[in-house]
């Protein structure tokens, strides 16, 4: 078995395919009776036969189509290689699609894949980014609609290979006239008597936010629904409500706007991210020097 080779096994899926020798060796320039030879060696090889002989053709056997199939993925395999080889030769080329959630874009994300993207070897590579909640961001990394995802890493990661990214801290944010903007720092309990300005309520934070709420037995008054951050934050600094927002989104707010943040106290106010994928071995070359990227860059904020 270890003297495989690829050009063997790739002549012998090829016949598996064509159900002929002859026009297999008509199509590799080959001569017919040199592949028979080399089908002879494989049987040999393996011990067992893996082709059936008819009069118009030749069929796998039971043990041919196993091998058959373990032979087409160690040709695509060799073919990802190739192609992995090729970039890093002539500079990586590429696509890498992303599914990010609200506070990932927010945050630091936009300037990570910037700094990426800047570096010489990387001028041929392009990054879309696609805002989504954090269950759709996991789905659709399963489902294969995007290479790479980033979302909060108490989302159901099961399946998917992951890597730590960064992290926030969630704080309420106030107009500087609300009570609430007198305290140093603030348990989400004692605020739910306030009303609030609210994100959808699939969003991260939002689940976050009524679980906790629920916990104490109560519910959030909303008194306003928007779609991000920068709307809720707007809303924040005409004084018509208060809001839970990551405070890396809000500090830049709140220098110029009459808010006050005050951090929550809570355990679960600290969240991490995580950067999730099907399988490192089945992303392109590109999507995995990003990965590698966001990790190193991640790796300092999330510790």
């Amino acid at each position: 078995m270890r003297d495989l080779d690829l050009l063997t096994l790739r002549l012998f899926a090829a016949v598996c395919e064509q159900r002929s020798i002859a026009r297999v060796a008509e199509q590799e320039s080959i001569v017919g009776s040199a592949i028979s030879k080399r089908l002879a060696q494989l049987e040999h090889a393996v011990g067992t036969p893996l082709l059936v002989r008819r009069r118009r053709g030749v069929a796998p056997t039971p043990a041919g189509e196993t091998l058959l199939e373990h032979a087409r993925t160690m040709l695509a395999s060799v073919g990802q290689i190739e192609r992995d080889m090729a970039a890093y030769a002539t500079g990586i080329r590429g696509h890498v699609r992303m599914l990010v959630t609200a506070s990932v874009m927010a945050e630091s994300l936009a300037d990570d894949v910037a700094a990426f993207l800047q570096i010489p070897a990387h001028r041929d590579i392009q990054v879309s980014m696609e805002e989504r909640v954090s269950p759709d961001v996991v789905q659709g990394i399963r489902e294969g609609s995007a290479s790479i995802g980033i979302c909060w890493d108490a989302a159901d990661l099961t399946g998917l290979e992951t890597c730590a990214y960064r992290s926030d801290h969630l704080a309420i944010v106030a107009h500087a006239a609300h009570p609430v903007a007198r305290l140093a720092s603030v348990r989400f309990a004692d605020v739910l008597g306030h009303e609030f300005v609210s994100m959808p309520a699939l969003s991260a934070v939002q689940v976050l936010l009524a679980r906790a709420a629920a916990v104490e037995g109560k519910t959030l008054a909303h008194r306003v629904l928007v779609s991000n951050f920068d709307a809720a934050l707007r809303v924040v600094g005409a004084n018509l409500a208060i809001s839970v927002v990551p405070r890396e989104v809000a500090e830049p707010f709140a220098r110029t706007a009459p808010v006050r943040i005050i951090p929550l106290s809570d355990s679960w106010a600290q969240r991490r991210f995580a950067v999730c994928y099907r399988s490192s071995q089945a992303l392109p070359a590109c999507a995995r020097l990003l990965v590698e990227h966001l990790a190193r860059v991640g790796l300092p904020a999330a510790a």
